[in-house]
């Protein structure tokens, strides 16, 4: 195998913990599928949305592709950090909790330390 080969293959086995997860995008992706099936509120609401869209009397049917891109175009920043906030499991918001802890203290806490601190545990 040629150095470009070998720089493509991914190590089997667990990761480190402290290891920062990389995010490659397909930029040649042209669609995109959302499963709604089991999320009843959600997809109730998207029909509503294009019934309420489409009440008019002139112009073509507005579809969900319409929808979205208009709504992508309005995201701010804030309504970005609000949807990698959403994004957080359970102990990824109690590891960032530690990771800024530790970085305004200039302590090295593990993570059972921090607990027993946060919680007044003795």
């Amino acid at each position: 195998m040629n150095e470009i080969q070998m720089e493509t293959i991914k190590k089997r086995g667990r990761k480190p913990k402290n290891q920062k997860k990389e995010v490659s995008l397909n930029q040649e992706q042209t669609k995109f599928f959302v499963d709604l099936s089991n999320e009843k509120e959600s997809l109730d609401l998207i029909f509503g949305l294009l019934r309420k869209c489409n009440e008019k009397d002139y112009g073509r049917v507005i579809l969900f592709k319409d929808v979205c891109l208009y709504a992508v175009s309005k995201l701010t920043e804030k309504d970005i950090e609000k949807i990698q906030e959403m994004s957080l499991g359970e102990m990824e918001k109690v590891q960032r909790l530690l990771d800024e802890h530790n970085k305004k203290t200039g302590q090295n806490l593990t993570m059972g330390e921090f607990l027993i601190k946060k919680l007044g545990i003795n």
